[in-house]
């Protein structure tokens, strides 16, 4: 089986994306869950362009990777210096890793305009630092920068200067398409061709400027690249860079590439929302492989099928990636999705029973109103369980007061001021909060805690508010959907409403009641 090493570089250049801040320990969690997915390489950094970067090698220093190697990154030395003696090449000591990655200029523009130093200076930047490096000891990886753009400019010098750097040492080439705007065809021809003149391994690192990274790091691997280098979700500087999601799936599952553990597989999907969350980015609901809606079917036709037959409209088994398939509800899904839904919250109903053709009546009302229960599974629970009566209110909301007051130049303070009535007995509270939605949170909690302390254990995660009629101005109705966790799982709920703070709380509402529900189901 052909095999393929996989250099993940999200610590580095996916650390250069816009939004995107990483702790030095935050740095060392997503370094140990790279670990466990079996990927070769981890590209930690650059030692001495920052004291983060530092610290984070210090602190790896102290951990044993079971599966991969860590990496340090740098440029070629200066200009009319020495690596001997150059800093940054110093300071790569420091991290204490046994591969270090070099990048050096391959396009000739880039040698006469950026560094100012003539086409030979730069082959002797090259040789010097890579042989200084090997001579210690050091396993050398070097990176063509802009090495395609180069290629197609004067490919009698591009190929120079990575003949130079092998021949200095490397162990590993890596072809560089920097700009992200090379064509899958042009990627494929030109790796072909490198590859018949290098004997070490070749890498391909590719960014998204075209939307091509995927499809062109699969093409070099084609043209007999057995290294690619990525980051974990594309993530990024200008459109990010090659995403070694999809790229690894592909690699196993559609080309028969060996590039990681096959137990390991199945942890895309938890790595690729683990490495979300620690950058404080979005999960991206689309994303190929192990997005949220990745295997999410809302057609009624399709749904229909894919319940037959998954082949039908899925190109694998979705457990493989560890991710899971999804039937959504709405005025499209038809009987089956409602079935489906209520068969798993215990729910006995079939097709021909009118109590399924009244919950699905009831949906395409709501719908056309502007609910939107395939974002809202957790509502929609709630939904069918209100219109089968089998559902007992928690509380009752008796009413429900929100202030929000601005003093001069003083920050608005809000406090929300509730009643409810739990288990017979009345609850008079009240509490403040960032923003009305907070306030309600925290005093419907506050009135709730003695009586369902498990409530201690959820938080919401997630708040959006969609304008449905925006040619009503201040007057649109609004649609909010509320995203809540507790330990074990994440749920979604509606409201929809004219008013913005009743949208809330019925979004809110439901999120609570929702989680003593599925507590009391226990």
């Amino acid at each position: 089986m052909l095999k393929v090493k996989i250099y993940d570089t999200t610590l580095r250049d996916g650390a250069q994306g816009e939004g995107i801040s990483y702790s030095a320990m935050d740095k060392v969690s997503i370094a140990k869950e790279l670990d466990l997915l079996g990927v070769q390489y981890i590209e930690g950094g650059w030692p001495g362009s920052n004291p983060k970067d530092m610290d984070f090698f210090l602190k790896m220093s102290k951990i044993r990777l079971k599966n991969s190697k860590l990496c340090a990154f740098s440029m070629t030395r200066r200009l009319n210096s020495k690596a001997s003696e150059d800093p940054n090449i110093k300071a790569l000591f420091k991290s204490q890793t046994e591969i270090i990655t070099i990048v050096g200029k391959t396009w000739d523009m880039h040698v006469t305009d950026v560094l100012k130093a003539t086409l030979d200076e730069n082959l002797e930047m090259i040789k010097d630092t890579v042989s200084f490096l090997a001579s210690k000891g050091i396993t050398v990886f070097y990176d063509a920068e802009h090495f395609f753009d180069a290629y197609k400019a004067n490919s009698s010098y591009a190929l120079k200067t990575v003949l130079c750097a092998q021949e200095a040492g490397a162990k590993a080439i890596c072809l560089c398409d920097t700009n992200g705007g090379t064509l899958t065809s042009e990627i494929k021809d030109i790796t072909a061709a490198i590859r018949g003149k290098i004997n070490v391994n070749l890498g391909i690192h590719c960014h998204n400027d075209a939307g091509l990274a995927i499809a062109n790091s699969l093409a070099a691997v084609e043209a007999g690249a057995d290294m690619i280098q990525g980051t974990i979700n594309g993530i990024g500087e200008r459109c990010g860079n090659a995403d070694l999601i999809p790229i690894i799936a592909n690699l196993k599952l559609k080309m028969g590439v060996d590039c990681i553990p096959d137990d390991k597989l199945k942890e895309l999907t938890h790595v690729s929302h683990f490495i979300s969350e620690i950058s404080n980015m979005r999960q991206r609901p689309d994303q190929p492989y192990v997005g949220e809606s990745s295997f999410a079917h809302k057609g009624g036709m399709h749904i229909n099928a894919v319940m037959k037959n998954s082949l039908t409209y899925e190109h694998i088994d979705p457990t493989l990636v560890g991710n899971h398939r999804r039937i959504l509800v709405s005025e499209l899904a038809g009987k089956t999705g409602v079935l489906i839904r209520a068969k798993d919250i215990d729910l006995d109903l079939n097709k021909e029973d009118p109590k399924t053709k009244k919950i699905l009546k009831l949906v395409q009302k709501l719908e056309h109103e502007g609910y939107h229960f395939e974002a809202a599974e957790g509502s929609f629970d709630l939904l069918m369980k209100r219109a089968l009566k089998k559902y007992k209110k928690f509380f009752e909301l008796e009413g429900f007061r929100v202030v929000i007051e601005k003093k001069s130049d003083k920050e608005i303070t809000t406090e929300a001021i509730i009643k409810i009535k739990v288990k017979g007995v009345k609850e008079h509270t009240a509490a403040d909060g960032d923003g009305p939605v907070n306030a309600l949170d925290n005093a419907l909690r506050k009135a709730l805690k003695d009586f369902y302390p498990t409530l201690s254990k959820m938080h919401l995660s997630d708040f959006k508010v969609r304008v449905l009629d925006e040619k009503a101005g201040t007057a649109a109705r609004v649609r909010v959907l509320i995203q809540s966790q507790d330990e074990l799982e994440s749920w979604n709920t509606i409201g929809v409403s004219g008013n913005i703070i009743e949208a809330s709380w019925q979004a809110l509402v439901d999120s609570i009641e929702y989680k003593l529900l599925k507590d009391n189901a226990k």
